[in-house]
């Protein structure tokens, strides 16, 4: 195969065909007729000697050669796209720059409010758009439609660039008046009402079974070395709606400390230490390789690893 030869747009048209494993929605984000990308995957079959994509029983699916093909083509892209990217100033005062976090809500309610003091002084005219983990995809952050993401990860793809923001302890937060505050240790814990809590990954969400311990989280793995399992009465994947409810219903929520301290202050709660060992869990920043070399982009992180210090 004579490199020479290739049309880049057909590498493009396989990457867009393999992670949308359909031509009418390949299509559509390319924008392009569907006839083009017909006319494209049948010229890309012929370069590779491969039907590439195969209809099934349950849809379009990859070939052998076209799974092979499909992480070298996007690591091609990208550094071509990243080589492509001209240089510019970044002026911080006079910026109308937007930025697309997608946060956690654990990340939002310790690490934005401290961050956004930090823009306002630095960068008036900048604005934040903070998005959920189910509004975006690791496609999103891979293609720079979003900035940066910011929560906790147990795998990414290569690709990615990331940087660990904190280490982040456990602790309990209870309403003052929760009887088992007088005697808090293993044995009340568990007899105590639970609000469980947690939001990570992309992508819309599925109910929670409370027999799944796997799929419980950090606390509920530990309790299980244990031997033990906690009485949850309520599942949640909003931080301020378990504090709430530990006041109102005297629910014991087990939170990251940086989010139970948030009401440390407030007489009507009390954050104790859990009774048992739970791992430290760690909040991450990662973003396109697209975006690395961005003058914004960098001075952006470096404004992240401020307001981080600031929470230590």
């Amino acid at each position: 195969m004579n490199i020479s030869k290739i049309d880049l747009n057909l590498l493009i048209y396989l990457d867009v065909l393999l992670r949308e494993k359909n031509v009418t929605k390949a299509a559509s984000q390319l924008n392009i007729t569907q006839p083009a990308m017909s006319n494209g995957l049948k010229r890309l079959r012929n370069l590779f000697n491969d039907p590439i994509l195969v209809r099934t029983s349950d849809g379009m699916v990859p070939t052998e050669r076209a799974r092979a093909l499909a992480p070298a083509i996007r690591k091609i892209l990208l550094e071509l796209e990243e080589a492509l990217q001209g240089e510019e100033e970044f002026n911080e005062q006079h910026s109308q720059r937007v930025f697309r976090i997608m946060a956690s809500d654990y990340a939002a309610s310790t690490l934005l409010p401290s961050l956004l003091r930090k823009i306002n002084q630095k960068a008036p005219n900048i604005t934040i758009d903070i998005m959920t983990p189910s509004d975006v995809t690791f496609h999103d952050v891979e293609a720079g439609k979003i900035d940066m993401a910011i929560n906790r990860f147990d795998e990414l793809p290569q690709s990615f660039h990331q940087k660990t923001i904190w280490r982040d302890t456990f602790s309990c937060l209870l309403s003052a008046d929760n009887p088992v505050v007088s005697k808090f240790n293993l044995n009340t814990y568990l007899s105590a009402k639970h609000v469980w809590v947690s939001k990570t990954g992309f992508g819309v969400g599925v109910g929670m079974d409370p027999k799944d311990v796997q799929k419980l989280g950090w606390v509920d793995e530990a309790l299980a070395r244990l031997g033990k399992k906690r009485d949850i009465k309520v599942f949640s994947r909003n931080y301020h709606v378990a504090m709430q409810l530990a006041y109102e219903d005297e629910l014991v929520a087990t939170l990251p400390t940086k989010a139970a301290m948030l009401h440390k202050d407030d007489p009507n709660y009390t954050v104790v230490k859990p009774p048992f060992d739970i791992p430290d869990i760690e909040l991450k920043m990662i973003w396109s390789p697209l975006l690395h070399h961005d003058a914004s982009h960098i001075w952006f992180r470096h404004l992240v690893m401020e307001a981080a210090n600031e929470q230590s």
